[in-house]
């Protein structure tokens, strides 16, 4: 249930005939898991954490720079050195201490994923390393997890989401296939500020319509940003039968 509280704070929400009081609780009751917090995964867990996603699963286990500060709004310029997780954390218990916020600073690996993914509704790919992202994307495919996937760097941006129980649902690697092991980062090639917000507010966004059920998920679309022109590019994606992590489902 909600208490008089969370129903003043989420009223505006609530408000909202495909959210009403039933999928703000869906919300209190989900469990996420935000895989970055930098730029994108800064917008990503503020959103979500004021929205009133209960328990919000923040894995990162880097510490804060000078030129994270940037971009990455979550965190603000008194928490330099330390470790991502636990600024974001203290952050967004702040903002809601309706929430639980759990901080996992150790590497995520093949290994540790299967057991971490156990008790999660929906996992957001904030990350700026593709095999990371592949990792994230085998683990979500084999634990039948949503995940909700963001990119950006330089003035272009891009977000899709991956279902594994939609039969249409291509995932991330029939899309991006084997992609490269080292591509380009922010830090090396440079990228604008609002872009990631932008982009991190479009996750945090299909999150809530997967939670709550409603709209229409970028399931099968990749949503492309040019911030330069100030233009958005939709491109239909699908399932590729002979998908090295995902084509046996049907096949």
């Amino acid at each position: 249930m909600l208490n008089d509280e969370e129903l003043l704070r989420y009223s505006r929400q609530i408000l909202l005939n495909h959210v009403d009081v039933a999928g703000q609780l869906r919300l209190k009751n989900s469990k996420v898991l935000i895989v970055g917090l930098g730029g994108l995964g800064s917008p990503v867990a503020l959103y979500l954490a004021a929205a009133g996603v209960g328990e919000l699963y923040l894995a990162d286990f880097d510490t804060l720079d000078v030129s994270n500060l940037q971009r990455q709004i979550v965190h603000d310029t008194a928490a330099l050195g330390v470790l991502k997780v636990e600024s974001a954390q203290t952050r967004l218990q702040g903002l809601n201490p309706h929430i639980a916020v759990q901080a996992i600073s150790d590497k995520l690996t093949a290994e540790n994923l299967p057991n971490l993914l156990q008790s999660i509704d929906v996992v957001v790919d904030c990350t700026d390393n593709f095999t990371i992202r592949s990792q994230l994307n085998a683990a979500c495919f084999a634990a039948q997890k949503v995940l909700v996937s963001g990119a950006a760097i330089r003035a272009d941006g891009q977000v899709s989401v991956y279902d594994p129980n939609n039969a249409q649902s291509p995932c991330y690697h029939c899309v991006f296939g084997d992609g490269e092991e080292e591509g380009l980062t922010c830090s090396e090639a440079g990228v604008l500020g609002p872009l990631v917000g932008l982009i991190g507010s479009l996750q945090a966004l299909e999150v809530l319509k997967i939670i709550a059920g409603f709209g229409e998920p970028l399931i099968g679309r990749l949503l492309l940003v040019d911030a330069l022109s100030s233009r958005f590019r939709e491109l239909k994606v699908r399932r590729d039968p002979q998908c090295k992590v995902c084509g046996v489902r049907h096949g």
